[in-house]
């Protein structure tokens, strides 16, 4: 979403590098190329105003104009204020002393609340909460059977007791929720209410008279971040209408500019809680300002990826795996290498944890166009092999290969081609286990590989050529002729000697004697 946004700073930002010192001038221009950009990506005027502003007033000061490198400095002064714009510190959800908690969904119709209800209600089961969703959005067609189904396929608990279209008591199922959820003893409660197509006073009337009924602990506004400048103007009405204590983002995925939802945060002093940025139920989690802003600049989110990465492996199957490369590599089989694709492909999409490393803007195209459907064939040619086959891939021959292509629905050449950077990545990531580095590489410090520095090798020490050119031009031919004639014309023989002659027989043939 943010992509264009990071393309203008980066650019911005590399015509600063390589200047010594900036002078006033060049700090109004990255100042006007900032602007630009954050207009360009939809952000609201006051706060591109506030935000340029704390840029220039800081970068003319002495903390850009004393350091060694001031492009750098500028660069870290942006992130901070941007991160300052997002809300600063990451916001944790509020969580009720005695009797459930209480968390309030409210938003626009269309914004994504009910598919966000059953993602915040899988986050907090994976937090070990045990959550309940309540369907009181009452008005919309089969919204409270959409509610059932996300609930399922989140695998958390329903309460939906009016069949909804429009018949029914949205206050009253709110308040009844809260005794449900204490007799069955649920420690959250996620409250759906109903939506509108803009705002209106039936709309903000029904949602303050669930959360007087409710008396929530959060009430959480959901922003679908693909909706231009009305999203501030949206969430300034239910601020006054409902109070809101927290922001939702929803669909990050998309390809809008998003700008306005980081306006959200500085217009409405409210922070950002929550992102949703997929389809799957687990395409949610707590939003850090720190982290977007990174992404932005395009410095990564080595964090978030180390925490998917330690939710999804578990800490006695790494240890296996390096123990297994540790040894060498001999026996870290194609099952073992299946199984850690499948281990990375519950971590999400992997142009989304590619676009996690610091760096990777600049091959954003190169990362957008891979496709997950090749993990799933290479996992389809592997699944297609004997169990002795992913044990020693040497085994396979060239009439395995074809049955495995057959089997597995590909050509031939693909499992050749498998196989083979089976081989390289066992070669690679032994190494690098062992502390030896990537193979081909030169060694980097701290991580060990390239070639060692070892001693130069001695000169071996030989007939010099002749420094006259017709003595050495007699020598080359000489030693042509040897060449020509086979072993038995060099001197010694084959072995050394002459056939039927000992070392102290030894004479030069006659020819070699004239040229001397």
């Amino acid at each position: 979403m943010f992509d264009t946004l990071s393309d203008r700073l980066a650019a911005t930002f590399k015509n600063l590098r390589g200047k010594g010192r900036l002078s006033e001038a060049d700090i109004d221009a990255t100042a006007r190329e900032i602007r630009i950009a954050l207009l360009e990506a939809d952000v609201a005027l006051p706060v591109v105003r506030a935000f340029i502003k704390q840029v220039k007033d800081r970068a003319l000061g002495s903390e850009v104009s004393g350091a060694l490198n001031p492009a750098q400095q500028i660069i870290k002064i942006v992130n901070e204020e941007l991160i300052s714009i997002l809300g600063g510190e990451t916001r944790r959800l509020r969580f009720a002393k005695t009797g459930p908690t209480v968390i309030m969904l409210a938003g626009l119709q269309g914004a994504g609340k009910t598919t966000l209800a059953g993602k915040l209600g899988h986050w907090l089961k994976s937090q070990k909460h045990t959550p309940l969703l309540v369907a009181c959005d009452l008005q919309r067609p089969n919204a409270v059977t959409q509610l059932g189904v996300v609930a399922e396929r989140a695998g958390v608990a329903f309460y939906g007791p009016q069949p909804g279209n429009g018949v029914g008591d949205p206050v009253q199922v709110a308040r009844d929720s809260i005794e449900y959820a204490k007799q069955k003893q649920y420690d959250v409660v996620i409250v759906d209410t109903a939506g509108r197509l803009g705002i209106d006073a039936e709309l903000m009337q029904q949602a303050a008279d669930i959360r007087a009924a409710v008396d929530p602990d959060e009430v959480l506004f959901v922003v679908d971040a693909m909706v231009g400048q009305d999203a501030v103007t949206t969430a300034q009405a239910f601020l006054e209408g409902v109070d809101f204590t927290g922001v939702v983002l929803s669909k990050l995925d998309g390809d809008a500019r998003g700008g306005a939802a980081l306006s959200v945060a500085h217009v409405t002093g409210r922070q950002i809680m929550f992102a949703s940025n997929g389809e799957k139920v687990d395409d949610f989690d707590a939003f850090h300002p720190d982290r977007m802003a990174s992404r932005i600049l395009g410095m990564g989110d080595v964090l978030s990826l180390i925490e998917k990465a330690e939710q999804t492996f578990s800490q006695a199957e790494a240890e296996k795996m390096a123990a297994k490369l540790q040894g060498g590599g001999k026996d870290f089989t194609l099952d073992d290498f299946l199984s850690q694709l499948e281990q990375v492909q519950k971590m999400g999409s992997i142009s989304k944890l590619l676009g996690m490393l610091p760096g990777m803007g600049q091959i954003r195209e190169q990362i957008n166009n891979l496709d997950d459907k090749d993990v799933n064939r290479v996992g389809a040619i592997i699944k297609s092999m004997t169990p002795a086959e992913r044990s020693d891939p040497k085994l396979i021959n060239g009439s395995r290969r074809l049955r495995i292509a057959k089997g597995s629905g590909v050509q031939v050449g693909e499992v050749s081609g498998l196989v083979e950077r089976f081989f390289e990545a066992r070669k690679m990531m032994s190494a690098m286990a062992s502390g030896k580095g990537i193979p081909g590489m030169p060694g980097i410090p701290g991580m060990g590989g390239g070639k060692k520095s070892a001693k130069k090798a001695p000169v071996a020490k030989g007939k010099r050529k002749s420094g006259n050119p017709l003595k050495r031009a007699q020598e080359e031919a000489a030693a042509a002729e040897r060449k020509a004639l086979g072993p038995a014309a060099q001197p010694g023989g084959a072995f050394g000697v002459q056939p039927g002659k000992g070392p102290a027989d030894f004479e030069l043939p006659k020819e070699f004697k004239d040229l001397l």
